[in-house]
């Protein structure tokens, strides 16, 4: 352990740390020659090499030196920063010292871990070195603003996730709105008869806990509703709602439902978006008995009252609360929170867009959602399995992964098509008795009872042909196929190609991010990975964090997965905002910029470039201004600024130049 008993020449007295971090950064650096290399720079007076400085004793050497030899810097080499400076800051503060005057330097992602030669990997750690102890002199002693946090929560999005996060935090005893673009709460969950692998009834599950959310003195539920415009910054967000028009007071309707009987058309003709086009409706609809709430709505693009004026208006004339309101217009209000738990949800692939397969041309061709609503009790059959010419099938197959492990639509796996298809195999057996064919790639069963499962359906007598199926055609070639789907699929256990005539093919659909979705990251100042989910602040250590802070995703918006899985997250990102709200502040990290206003010319270059909208312009003053309470330190503004009037804490001229001419020396 090299120790310096002299003076530093003036410099501040500098502690050099290097860990070894098992053998990812030991087994390709030197980490004894980078540490007495770093002992001889210019103002280190302690230089020491640990297993593991991010442990409990490697921060207490840190803190114990500092008291010691009257340490004014530190330097770590060791990991991403983005893992522990944080860590680091806290031990240096233990120690007695300012946290921003510790620099991290990452030997083990931009050395270590990208080089093979030992020696050059060693020389790089030695010149990474070199520019920290150089740059970590001119760091300033900074300190934490707080601000305070407003008590109050948004959750968008009504699905399980939506649900399941608004009621923690009311629980909590958190002030929620709950923000639902569809008429009635329950999302996706809400159209299926079971749940894998238990086979519980989705209605049992779910329609409780969507009473408990209309219910709730701490929920404000606001659906038919979309966020139109968030504005503020971490636990002081301004949002502003636009409140679609029902044409019916919510207030004053108890959903009776006497209006939609008393509609003037006797029949209903109108596709149902909820049974997925299967079933019919009115103009005047409630999406299914157990919509919450329970209001009826008026479709301004079919109800002859709102498209031309002329109507016998019985709905309105039958109900005896005087619910009906045909002048209602769009609105919007405004609320204000100090956090934001996005809980969008997804939309399933377009089976159109898979042409061999036949959806849309044969009508016997169906998608998962559209079966899940034919088993269903509540659905438009009553829960009996029929084709759209009434007949019941004999025959039914399934095709897994559509739009899902595709080089032509979605690389990804979208988790749950596995066990739905098995699900929905069981399920059209029992009502059916019909013969059900499972064609798969990969089996994939990973959760608690789903192979369980698995071997359950096999034990059913549900067949399994491993094989992408390569179209579906009505042409036949045999008096067997006659009046029949044929389904041509390599079966690559048995080394054949089969044909296997069918009366009902299901779509077994992946997930894919909602079609709003990049409007809806940009409105809320949240990142989306490459296939479009929104992106997480880190997938393993903050999973349910934006880059916004503030402003927390859960269930199947940030990717596929599964309902133990979404109410997992859903948790996770209610926790996240009550740790956020019951600190009553938050704290504000100091590497801001600043304008120095006397050398800004009002020139407005640094204003569109904000990716934050932390910069604006004082008409005023004419000069730039900065709220650094929404500024993140990214630095843009600094480096577009051309009189240089704005400058960054921890990213000074001096800093930078310093950290440069110690890798180039």
């Amino acid at each position: 352990m090299p120790e310096k008993d002299h003076k530093t020449n003036g410099l501040p007295k500098v502690g050099f740390y290097i860990c070894h971090c098992g053998t990812n950064i030991a087994g390709t650096i030197d980490v004894a020659a980078v540490r007495d290399y770093a002992a001889g720079l210019p103002g280190v007076a302690v230089a020491r090499d640990y297993k593991y400085m991010c442990s409990d004793p490697g921060q207490e050497l840190i803190a114990a030196d500092i008291e010691k030899y009257a340490l004014e810097r530190i330097v770590v080499s060791a990991c991403s920063p983005n893992l522990h400076e944080e860590t680091f800051r806290k031990a240096a503060a233990k120690g007695g010292l300012n946290p921003f005057r510790v620099q991290m330097v990452n030997i083990r992602e931009h050395a270590s871990w990208v080089h093979t030669d030992k020696a050059s990997a060693t020389e790089k750690a030695k010149d990474l070195a070199r520019a920290a102890v150089a740059r970590v002199v001119h760091h300033k002693a900074l300190e934490r603003k707080r601000v305070p946090v407003d008590p109050n929560v948004l959750v968008v999005g009504g699905g399980i996730a939506g649900i399941h996060a608004a009621l923690t935090l009311a629980n909590a005893g958190k002030k929620v709105t709950l923000v639902e673009k569809e008429a009635t709460i329950g999302g996706h969950m809400a159209l299926f008869d079971k749940t894998f692998p238990t086979l519980d009834c989705a209605a049992c599950i779910l329609t409780p806990k969507m009473s408990a959310v209309k219910s709730h003195p701490n929920i404000r539920l606001w659906t038919w509703s979309e966020v139109e415009k968030v504005e503020g910054y971490v636990g002081n967000y301004k949002v502003t709602v636009k409140r679609k028009p029902r044409y019916v007071d919510e207030k004053l309707c108890v959903g009776c439902m006497e209006c939609i009987d008393a509609c003037v058309y006797k029949e209903p003709k109108f596709r149902d978006k909820f049974n997925q086009g299967l079933g019919k409706r009115k103009p005047v609809y409630i999406d299914f008995p157990q919509a919450t709430p329970k209001v009826v709505l008026v479709d301004p693009e079919t109800c002859l009252q709102l498209k031309t004026g002329k109507c016998q208006k019985k709905c309105a004339s039958v109900c005896d609360r005087n619910a009906f309101d045909f002048g209602q217009k769009e609105r919007s209000e405004e609320i204000k929170v100090g956090a934001i738990v996005l809980a969008t949800g997804f939309k399933t692939y377009d089976a159109k867009k898979d042409r061999q397969y036949g959806y849309g041309r044969y009508p016997g061709v169906y998608t998962a959602l559209e079966v899940e609503r034919l088993v269903n009790a509540s659905g438009p059959t009553s829960g009996e399995i029929k084709l759209r010419d009434g007949r019941e099938p004999k025959a039914v197959g399934i095709i897994h992964c559509v739009g899902s492990r595709d080089e032509k639509s979605n690389k990804w796996c979208s988790r749950v098509c596995c066990m739905y298809s098995l699900k929905l195999a069981h399920l059209i057996k029992e009502h059916s008795g019909a013969e059900v064919y499972n064609f798969y790639i990969d089996m994939r069963a990973p959760g608690k009872a789903y192979e369980e499962f698995y071997d359950k359906l096999l034990g059913e007598g549900v067949h399994f042909v491993r094989g992408r199926v390569a179209e579906v055609t009505d042409w036949a070639t045999s008096d067997e196929e006659e009046g029949k789907l044929v389904m041509r699929v390599e079966d690559t256990l048995a080394g054949i190609v089969r044909r296997i005539p069918v009366d009902m093919v299901v779509l077994s659909t992946g997930l894919e991010p909602q079609a709003d979705a990049q409007e809806v990251r940009r409105r809320f100042n949240i990142g989306c990975g490459s296939e479009g989910f929104f992106q997480e602040r880190h997938p393993k250590l903050a999973p349910v964090n934006t880059f916004t802070d503030g402003v927390y995703i859960a269930g199947a918006c940030q990717g596929p997965r599964d309902i133990p899985d979404t109410v997992a997250q859903a948790g996770a990102a209610a926790a996240e905002a009550l740790a956020l709200i019951d600190a009553g502040h938050v704290e504000l990290e100091p590497n801001t910029s600043a304008v120095a206003e006397a050398e800004c010319s009002g020139c407005k270059t640094c204003v569109p470039l904000c990716p934050y909208s932390a910069v604006s312009f004082d008409e005023a003053k004419r000069k730039a201004a900065i709220n650094e309470v929404l500024c993140k330190g990214c630095g843009v503004c600094a480096a577009a600024c051309p009189s240089g009037s704005i400058t960054q804490n921890l990213f000074g001229d001096d800093e930078i130049f310093s950290e440069i001419e110690g890798v180039l020396k």
